[in-house]
């Protein structure tokens, strides 16, 4: 059931380490980060970035998420270790960096099953570009696709999930929006690949969350779902429905109709300013649980399903608004 669920990043409780570990002066280590993250009340799971966190070890790690009450909803792909990764990953010029990414993508996958999570999340900032003329674009999209098809082909019954963004790090990500990224795994044709929409990101690529849902579950398969906020200009990583409280309200409604039942996972960013990660996050479920039961409220009420056939935003927004205060039935 939506919002029975709840996953975070694990290196928001990093965050203002001063004051929890006093007297430490090196960073918080990966045990110590989830074993606070654990003190949230409402969080079941984590998300951790492969090969940051797991390493070689992806049995010990999974024994420490579940030895303090955890679980592990899947693993993230970072392309760091490797300076060359910058020019790209699944895209990069030099063939044997290209298949060093694909390789490395590989083994995060093996280390994903092995620790018992179901899914691979890619996020390919660094396949892109930042000049006019800098690459050819048909080839840079051809190995795009060619590096996905591969990954999702190495193991069928572990979903890949592609997260999108505009841009950062490079100035134009190849999978920039809802819309590039559903080509791309209409091209690729596996069974288990699908989409993470992140509030954020798709507010600064233009879009209303709740729209790119309907089109990514039309035509693919939801897989993952970030939730945070900021002002649509880069990623802020604020609390959720902190700037755009419809809008995180019609996506919530929008993917509970598509049947998504998976974690709802926060990708916010309490460590960019020192707050308390443990009250962040609990804040956070909080405000989904409140907008989840605002959800149902609307459900019960036909006038919206009425005002939307309509295309009747008076009424619409108002009984949103009703729904959010609890008092719906006087609308």
């Amino acid at each position: 059931m939506l919002g029975s669920r709840f996953a975070t990043r694990i290196n928001s409780f990093a965050s203002a380490a001063h004051g929890y570990w006093p007297g430490q002066v090196e960073k918080p280590s990966l045990a110590q980060m989830i074993a606070r993250a654990a003190t949230v009340p409402g969080l079941t799971e984590l998300d951790l970035n492969y090969p940051d966190h797991v390493g070689a070890k992806p049995a010990e790690v999974a024994a420490m998420v579940a030895g303090c009450g955890l679980a592990i909803s899947g693993l993230a792909m970072r392309y760091y270790t490797n300076p060359a990764f910058k020019r790209g990953a699944f895209t990069n010029p030099d063939r044997a960096v290209r298949r060093e990414a694909i390789d490395l993508t590989k083994r995060g996958i093996d280390a994903a099953r092995a620790m018992g999570a179901p899914m691979m999340t890619l996020w390919l900032g660094q396949d892109g570009f930042d000049y006019a003329f800098q690459c050819d674009y048909q080839r840079l999209w051809a190995d795009e696709v060619e590096g996905i098809a591969e990954v999702a082909a190495h193991d069928p019954d572990c979903l890949v999930s592609i997260e999108y963004k505009p841009n950062e790090p490079r100035s134009y990500s190849l999978l920039r929006d809802a819309a590039t990224t559903l080509l791309a795994i209409d091209e690729a044709g596996a069974d288990n690949l699908g989409v993470t929409i992140d509030f954020a990101h798709a507010l600064y690529a233009d879009e209303q969350p709740a729209n790119a849902a309907a089109m990514v579950m039309r035509r693919s398969r939801l897989l993952g779902l970030h939730l945070n906020d900021g002002y649509a200009k880069r990623d802020d990583g604020l609390m959720v429905g902190a700037v755009h409280g419809q809008a995180t309200l019609e996506l919530l409604a929008e993917v509970k109709r598509g049947g998504f039942d998976g974690a709802i996972y926060f990708d916010t960013f309490p460590d960019a300013s020192g707050l308390d990660p443990v009250a962040e996050c609990a804040a956070n479920i909080r405000t989904v649980r409140r907008m989840l039961a605002a959800v149902g409220r609307m459900e019960g009420d036909n006038r919206l399903a009425d005002a939307k056939a309509r295309h009747d935003p008076v009424t619409a927004q108002e009984i949103a608004q009703l729904a959010l205060s609890g008092d719906i039935s006087t609308g």
